[in-house]
């Protein structure tokens, strides 16, 4: 008698990775194992295109490495050296621990910790839920965002911007530090039917000759974190040469007056100095963009993780001020669109049972914070107990030398609730295996754009793979924590999601599959003033009072520019450490997810240094050569790559491999540091001086 085979069929879903692009996606499904993957066509941003490694997450989901039953560590930390153990007694082992350290330390000594492993919602932010309820250590988020959208909201009061769609509306689409071709796809998309349509130009300003600025028709090379020393000339030529819309900084802008004043200075020559780009190039780019009213400035992430990134973004932002480009369709700045989705996620998060009061622990610093730094544990005490869902910071963390000291500590006791082993989950006491997007149901916002879309369960997982919701609500419920959201289902939560933020019913969202949420024109392009009392964009931050949720202000806030500038508070080239390093994400790896699948592996082959020639031949390194590329906090070892598209001085390490990937054994990560951006903290993982050495064949056994 043959077993019923359910037909072939298409689901539909998003894709769940940390992407600003989270692409409405088309997946065959066959014989309950998903097979080929698709951008939506009905989706107007996604437009029918999904990037490579996306394209093959069949390849991912059915892969034999998977994680599919509980284990218990019975060898040392990090060994590997794991044994099965049933669901019920790995749970109970979680909640017999916290309750032990909560007892002997205090609730604040559990530190549940997680990232962008998932974006869902429900399965992403619902462990704040749990944090809340127990009055755990609470979890400030700030690898990745915080220099950026405080950058951004240093200017406009509000986090959104033009519709970015409109970059296929635009005359001139300017992609500034981040290269979408590797980490953003769709944004090429809209740029490139810009130029098929409209003759439009494409910038690129990036540090390196990446894949998107190979494409660019304006190619802008400078040097890492310079990009304020840029905007700054940039301006000053505007303004010099009558470029810059004075009607409008009158009626948009605060001090307009101010700022010219203070551009006087700020030459194409003095930024040449700086950024290392000739000065006759930044005034062609200048009226370029002086020029053309329809100049559409996609600003990414990477160029703002610098200790200068927040007021690189600002200044970046304050260039379509003083051209007007805000006025007009395919004109303006977008980074991201976080503001306009106006989500009541309580019952998700467990914000109303918040109790502020509660010490907040920073992501970033998770290598003090475990290395006992009293600064780094706000003054309570150690943390001893984790549970860690869908992120790797031994391997992605800054500071990696103290992240691991801190995880082999033998009174720390970790769960993770992963899909692969990581070398987290190596550190772990207990690794709990996790479901993939397709094998739960989900809610997604999009950040590079301005649709929810649902991600509903659309196959079975393997073995015991149980989802984050799972996880969380079976813990609450030991460790006898309150909350109406624990006894929910995730299609429940989506549904009143959904209803409380005013945004219709998971009924109705299952059948639209997603729904754009983009606000009117004059709303998005602030026709009507930006997001502050006096609607003037501010063209002079008040930084101290930028709009963003912190524990406190960090680093070096009293010092920041008053007016858009080049800060030079960067980890400037020494004689000791004569290379600016920056460490860019790779094509075919999405921070160190992909790193264990066999068509994403076999393009990024192995951990590279790419350098200039004319810096190479003095050091006698030739390509394909071992290198030794040390920082004041650490060595890795790498590969060399001779590679022309670079600045005299920048060298460039694509993708975080597995520490476990580089000889020795130490990642890239090995070599960034975790003193918190100003104003409001966050990674300067992109902001690292280095030295370099060949390795003889004998150094090294």
């Amino acid at each position: 008698m043959n077993q019923h085979v359910a037909p072939a069929r298409t689901g539909h879903s998003a894709c769940p990775h940390d992407c600003p692009s989270t692409c409405a996606l088309e997946i065959d499904i066959s014989g309950g194992r998903i097979g080929r993957v698709r951008g939506s066509s009905a989706n107007t941003f996604t437009a029918g295109v999904v990037c490579a490694k996306v394209a093959r997450y069949a390849e991912r989901v059915n892969h034999p490495g998977r994680l599919t039953q509980p284990m218990r560590r019975v060898g040392g930390k990090g060994s590997g050296d794991f044994a099965p153990i049933a669901w019920d007694d790995a749970l109970d082992l979680i909640a017999e621990r916290f309750v032990t350290d909560e007892q002997g330390h205090g609730a604040e000594a559990i530190w549940p910790y997680y990232y962008a492993g998932t974006m869902g919602l429900v399965m992403r932010d619902g462990l704040n839920r749990l944090t809340h309820a127990k009055k755990y250590s609470r979890f400030f988020s700030s690898i990745c965002v915080n220099p950026a959208w405080s950058g951004f909201l240093a200017g406009t009061g509000r986090l959104a911007g033009p519709d970015p769609r409109e970059m296929a509306k635009a005359d001139l689409v300017v992609i500034w530090g981040t290269n979408p071709v590797a980490t953003q796809v769709n944004v090429m998309t809209h740029a490139i039917r810009a130029r098929k349509e409209r003759g439009a130009k494409i910038a690129v300003v990036d540090v390196y000759r990446s894949p998107s600025m190979e494409q660019a028709d304006m190619p802008i090379l400078i040097r890492p974190g310079t990009d304020g020393a840029l905007a700054a000339a940039i301006m000053h030529v505007l303004f010099r040469d009558g470029m810059a819309d004075r009607a409008y900084l009158a009626s948009h802008a605060d001090d307009a007056e101010g700022l010219e004043a203070h551009l006087s200075t700020r030459t194409p020559d003095w930024a040449a100095t700086i950024t290392g780009m000739p000065a006759e190039e930044i005034v062609a780019f200048a009226h370029a963009i002086g020029r053309t009213k329809r100049t559409f400035v996609r600003a990414g992430y990477g160029f703002t993780r610098s200790r200068n990134g927040a007021v690189n973004m600002h200044a970046v932002t304050c260039i379509p001020t003083v051209t007007g480009a805000w006025q007009y369709e395919g004109g303006g700045a977008f980074h991201t669109n976080g503001a306009i989705f106006g989500w009541r996620k309580t019952m998700i998060d467990g914000s109303d049972v918040l109790d502020t009061s509660v010490r907040q622990l920073d992501q970033s610093r998770i290598g003090a914070i475990l290395d006992g730094e009293r600064e780094a544990l706000a003054g309570g005490p150690p943390v001893t107990a984790m549970l860690i869902q869908n992120t790797n910071p031994v391997t992605i963390a800054p500071d990696q030398t103290r992240v691991r000291r801190g995880f082999a500590r033998e009174d720390l006791f970790v769960a993770v609730h992963e899909q692969f082993m990581t070398e987290t989950a190596k550190m772990a006491d207990l690794v709990l295996p996790a479901t993939m997007f397709v094998e739960h149901d989900d809610i997604y916002q999009a950040g590079g754009n301005q649709y929810v879309i649902l991600g509903p369960k659309l196959v079975e997982p393997p073995g015991e793979c149980r989802s984050n919701h799972d996880v969380v609500t079976a813990l609450a419920q030991r460790l006898g924590a309150e909350h109406p959201g624990f006894a929910m289902s995730p299609r429940a939560h989506i549904d009143w999601l959904l209803q409380a933020s005013g945004r219709g019913t998971l009924a109705e969202l299952e059948q639209a599959k997603f729904i754009d949420v983009q606000p009117d024109f004059d709303t998005a392009h602030y026709v009507k003033g930006f997001n502050w009392p006096d609607g003037k964009f501010r063209l002079k931050p008040n930084w101290p009072k930028v709009p963003y949720a912190a524990p406190s202000k960090m680093g070096p806030v009293a010092d920041m520019p008053a007016f858009p500038d080049h800060w030079a508070v960067i980890e400037e080239a020494t004689a000791a450490f004569p290379f600016r390093l920056v460490t860019s994400p790779a094509r075919s790896f999405l921070n160190s997810s992909f790193t264990e699948t066999p068509s994403s592996l076999n393009r990024e082959k192995r951990p590279e240094l790419m350098l200039h020639p004319e810096d190479a031949a003095p050091l006698g390194i030739a390509c394909g050569d071992r290198v030794e590329v040390e920082s004041p906090r650490g060595a890795v070892i790498l590969h060399a790559r001779i590679f022309e598209g670079v600045r005299r001085g920048v060298v460039v390490a694509e993708s975080i491999w597995p520490n476990g990937a580089h000889e020795g054994g130490r990642g890239i990560n090995t070599l960034t540091g975790a003193d918190p951006v100003a104003p409001v903290g966050g990674a300067a993982l992109h902001d690292n001086h280095v030295r370099i050495r060949r390795l003889d064949e004998a150094a090294v056994a």
